[in-house]
């Protein structure tokens, strides 16, 4: 007997391609937190 949700599958694309663009996206973030930090404290002092 299959599952029922593997004969419904929403989303066909791939779960690497997702993780990868999740990280990508988080990364950014926190890449823009800190060059945004940076310049406060290099343009404070």
């Amino acid at each position: 007997m299959m599952n029922v949700f593997e004969k419904d599958v929403q989303s066909k694309r791939n779960d690497a391609v997702d993780s990868a663009v999740g990280f990508i996206v988080s990364f950014g973030f926190f890449a823009t937190m800190f060059i945004i930090a940076t310049l406060i404290k290099f343009f404070g002092s």
